[in-house]
């Protein structure tokens, strides 16, 4: 199909080719919608399956970068996160990587040096080729750090990043990082026959007008529900039935839906470490309620659960001592904690440190995904298979 442009969509096209990548669906200005047009990626390699149909992707979750800079124990903490990475790397042997928030505890940071953390962090990436995108959380914002510079920095720095940042006016401040990657069968297929999708909780903390520290708000923005309205209105048009293509979700903080699946989960059928008891501040829209109100998360939460086919699971991070899956009963999405990765941030003895891992195939793509843990030592736990028969 023919992809025409209006003039008041010139200008958004003309940002996206400075930066190298297409314009977002529904920021194109575009009447009707080519295959290649929505490839947001036009001069870097394609992802794709191997030649044998399977993909596999690691997850690496809460690094915590640059903790206590002022002491010998933060950097230590970097160190011993930089070999998990590098083991696991080894170990899993990825396609992809997904990194899923709290990149760095921006808290800590000081304001001159801190999106250099983005470059010591994504080091083992880049040295062993290995293609990934970037979620983030609520410690990549304070003041002295932010979810859009970390975005600019790792594209700066990081020639394997997928990492993009929203058009203009979705994700609301300190909400940039919502885009998704697409995957595909072949690197010649048109059209893929995977999308990894990543959300931004936002939360954290910045500074008012008066200086002052204030909470940022704890949930994916509504506009973001319309920007996912629009993108996957476009994948359909321009790539046909969405039942023809998979997808995996991640945003750092899980959302509200989670706190109501923890009493009720079955740890036989749902195996997994449950350490960290979901409540105020652990899940989306629990911070200051009084100012935002409850369920802020929901119009985006509808919007994901309606319009995203075949999605196998949506996957967070944030609290560290959980690495479950659960089905919601209500919509029949599955959700996933992530495994804790890095040495920075909280831990207690026994929980330690390691990274969650999908295993896709082409023969089975649209139906399962296997998934599991592996730990620090190489030793892999909690393996599962998210089907529609998962945790029934």
């Amino acid at each position: 199909m023919k992809v025409v442009v209006p003039t008041v969509g010139l200008f958004v096209l003309s940002y996206y080719a400075l930066v190298g990548s297409a314009a977002p669906a529904i920021f194109s200005g575009r009447q009707t919608t080519s295959v290649d047009a929505l490839n947001p990626y036009p001069n870097k390699r394609k992802i794709h399956f191997k030649d044998d149909g399977t993909f596999r992707l690691t997850v690496f979750s809460d690094l915590h970068f640059g903790e206590n800079p002022w002491d010998d124990w933060g950097p230590e903490q970097d160190r011993k996160s930089l070999i998990v990475m590098n083991n696991m790397l080894d170990l899993e042997q990825p396609d992809f990587v997904a990194i899923n928030g709290d990149l760095i505890t921006g808290e800590n940071t000081f304001k001159e040096n801190s999106t250099l953390l983005i470059d010591q962090l994504t080091s083992p990436l880049t040295q062993k080729n290995v293609p990934f995108s970037s979620a983030y959380g609520n410690h990549d914002n304070a003041p002295n750090i932010t979810h859009l510079k970390e975005i600019e920095r790792e594209q700066l720095v990081a020639p394997t990043s997928y990492t993009r940042r929203a058009p203009e006016g979705v994700g609301g401040p300190g909400g940039e990082g919502n885009y998704w990657v697409p995957v595909y069968a072949k690197d010649t297929d048109p059209a893929p026959s995977l999308i990894l999708w990543f959300f931004d909780s936002r939360s954290g903390w910045a500074l008012d007008s008066n200086n002052q520290t204030v909470n940022i708000p704890d949930w994916v923005d509504d506009s973001v529900a319309k920007w996912l309205v629009g993108e996957t209105a476009a994948m359909n048009e321009a790539w046909g039935s969405p039942e023809n293509r998979a997808a995996l979700a991640f945003v750092h903080v899980p959302f509200h839906v989670m706190e109501s699946l923890q009493p009720t989960r079955d740890p036989v059928k749902e195996p997994g470490m449950d350490e960290d008891k979901l409540g105020v501040g652990s899940t989306q829209s629990t911070v200051d309620t009084s100012a935002w109100g409850n369920d802020r998360d929901k119009p985006f939460w509808t919007a994901l659960t309606s319009n995203v086919k075949n999605l196998h699971a949506v996957v967070s991070g944030h609290d560290h001592g959980n690495e479950w899956c659960s089905r919601d009963p209500t919509t029949k999405q599955v959700l996933c904690f992530n495994k804790h990765t890095g040495y920075g941030g909280y831990s207690k003895p026994g929980w330690g440190h390691g990274v969650r891992t999908f295993d896709f195939n082409l023969s089975t793509l649209t139906k399962s995904v296997q998934s599991w843990v592996t730990m620090e030592n190489g030793t892999r736990i909690d393996a599962v298979t998210l089907d529609a028969s998962y945790g029934m």
